[in-house]
């Protein structure tokens, strides 16, 4: 009975659904096939199509819309992540900071290593370990406090003890540390974990720049002889700093001196005081050959290059190439040999002054800088224009040579007592400098003066510099933010037994007299009027002729976001804001009201 009802319902619903079928067909074939005629009909077609255009237009306008939308509320921005890769001219030797001096090394000490303070984009000194510092009323003492929670890139604890024992290690001479003479007489004291007393044996206004020294670790060097220390693995196959960047490997290929080739792969250093830097990794390509070099940047292996003194003829006009022109806080300038036999004579410097004309010079460049007219900077403290040498004053400076008994005599050139108006200029190759000499030599003839450039290897010259074997030299200086310029001007240093850098060997008591107490005095205004005895001093004189703030060359590849154009201390210092590096880009969603 059951299965016989069961049946009874499956034939009704079978019936069912033929008879919904049949009419889905009658209706299909009514209100569908059954109208196609109509579109022989002019008002039905013209109907239809008005529907139709109507329909893809509101389907074009709602497209659009959203579109608007999505690049209303996203934007194309900088993102974080991807490797950056960069090559730099020279060899890996020692990244210790307070051995490296190449440009290789430095580059790679900034990026391992972090000091007391740091610098900023736009070159302010700013606290980096140090939470800040104070200094007593006498200017001898200086109290510097740490951030809590530092770390080495291996884990340990940053503390006190690691600022006092890179200062003692870099005073022991047994260490051979090129900052010795630099911290001689300072005493550095771990008060606590915290706080580090520096004691001066005099006032020092440019102290803290020299905070910005790297840091190395005591629990990992205490125990090598500083005699060793130069030399230890440390310095080259396991640096552990507490920089931005943590050291992850070298490989090194080529087989000779000058195929040599280094891979240093950085990695970002999580707990860095500053914040974890936003590239995923930073390779530095050391290359030995400048080809190379170049070759691998043209190849798209490199984000960025470093170390060149020019720009290559075959990346001027590269699209998607950026030249950056990095402004060092330096001066370029042709130091006169004040002790020497011919340039010893006040009234012919003046005069070689007033003949040149540095802007010629500064338009054949090719890049914007700024003037270097005295023994500091433009807008730096104690600067003042009427302190300004005066030059491009032809008509002057004949007189001048006139009035000192400087004659005109065969081929044009100036003669005194027999002797002809000629002395050498001592220089490195560069095509920058064999520029600037030629410029010299032209303006120096015109009245009459017998100009002899020498072009020497940069190793040459380091020891000409060093002997003081020239009568006139083409050179820049590094001056920093600070105006303490002693160390260049002051009749102490020109004794290579002292640091040899004044050049001019410039001898004046006024000067030397101004440069001690503008340096030892804290505040600015008082700094500012101690100085400008100095200022007029050097004026009066001409130790030097002044022409220039030079450049550090920095290519890469596309933008590198967070490096930007701004002046510099040293080359290194493009490092400043490393740590908010980007190179990708991605939408980024605007997350508005």
């Amino acid at each position: 009975m059951i299965s016989q009802h069961v049946r009874k319902i499956c034939r009704r619903r079978k019936q069912t659904v033929v008879i919904l079928t049949k009419k889905a067909g009658f209706s299909i074939e009514k209100h569908i096939f059954g109208r196609f005629d109509r579109f022989r009909l002019k008002p039905f077609r013209r109907f239809v199509g008005s529907w139709l255009i109507l329909m893809l237009l509101l389907s074009f306008i709602t497209l659009w819309q959203m579109t608007s939308l999505f690049t209303y509320y996203q934007s194309i921005e900088p993102v974080p992540g991807g490797i950056y890769n960069e090559g730099i001219l020279g060899t890996l030797t020692n990244v210790n900071p307070i051995y490296a001096t190449s440009l290789v090394d430095t580059s790679l000490s900034q990026l391992i290593f972090a000091g007391l303070l740091s610098y900023n984009n736009n070159n302010q000194l700013v606290n980096c370990l140090a939470s800040g510092y104070s200094v007593d009323p006498a200017g001898t003492l200086y109290t510097v406090v740490l951030k809590p929670g530092l770390t080495w890139q291996d884990g340990q604890p940053l503390t006190a003890a690691d600022v006092v024992f890179t200062i003692d290690t870099i005073q022991n001479p047994a260490a051979q540390s090129p900052l010795y003479s630099s911290w001689q007489g300072i005493t550095a004291t771990a008060v606590n974990s915290l706080t580090v007393r520096f004691k001066l044996p005099n006032p020092l206004a440019s102290f803290p720049y020299e905070l910005t020294l790297g840091i190395i670790p005591k629990h990992i060097l205490g125990g090598i002889n500083p005699a060793n220390l130069r030399s230890a693995n440390f310095n080259t196959l396991n640096p552990i700093g507490a920089g931005p960047f943590a050291w992850n490997g070298i490989e090194v290929s080529g087989n000779t001196p000058q195929n040599a080739a280094e891979q240093i792969a950085l990695l970002p250093f999580g707990n860095y005081v500053l914040g974890k830097p936003k590239l995923n990794e930073f390779i530095v390509h050391a290359y030995a050959d400048r080809h190379q070099l170049i070759q691998a940047f043209v190849s798209a292996q490199l984000n960025a290059l470093a170390g060149l003194n020019t720009v290559p003829p075959a990346l001027k006009h590269s699209q998607g190439i950026t030249i950056h022109s990095l402004i060092l806080t330096a001066g370029n300038y042709v130091f006169f040999k004040t002790q020497g036999d011919i340039l010893s004579d006040a009234n012919l410097r003046r005069a070689l002054v007033l003949a040149a004309n540095p802007k010629t010079i500064m338009a054949r460049l090719g890049y914007q800088t700024y003037p270097v007219t005295e023994p500091l900077l433009v807008g730096q403290l104690a600067y003042s224009s009427k302190y300004a040498q005066v030059t491009n004053d032809l008509t002057l400076a004949k007189s001048v040579l006139n009035q000192d008994g400087w004659i005109r005599g065969r081929g044009g050139y100036r003669y005194k007592n027999g002797q002809q108006l000629s002395f050498n200029l001592v220089t490195t190759t560069t095509p920058e400098n064999y520029l600037v000499v030629s410029i010299l030599k032209k303006q120096w003839r015109a009245v009459g003066v017998n100009l002899q450039p020498i072009f020497e290897s940069a190793e040459t010259y380091s020891a000409t510099l060093q002997s003081h074997s020239y009568d006139s030299t083409l050179e820049g200086i590094s001056i920093g933010v600070d105006p303490d310029v002693f160390v260049y001007w002051d009749s102490s240093q020109y004794d290579p037994r002292s640091t040899g850098l004044n050049l001019s060997e410039y001898n004046n008591a006024t000067a030397d007299s101004a440069l001690d107490q503008g340096r030892t005095r804290l505040n600015p205004a008082l700094r500012v009027i101690k100085y400008a005895p100095f200022l007029a001093v050097w004026q009066q004189d001409n130790p030097a002729l002044g022409l220039y703030q030079p450049r550090f060359i920095y290519i890469t590849r596309g933008t590198v976001y967070g490096l930007g154009n701004h002046e510099i201390n040293s080359a290194p210092n493009r490092f400043n804001n490393v740590q908010n590096w980007e190179i990708l880009r991605a939408g980024v969603t605007d997350k508005r009201p």
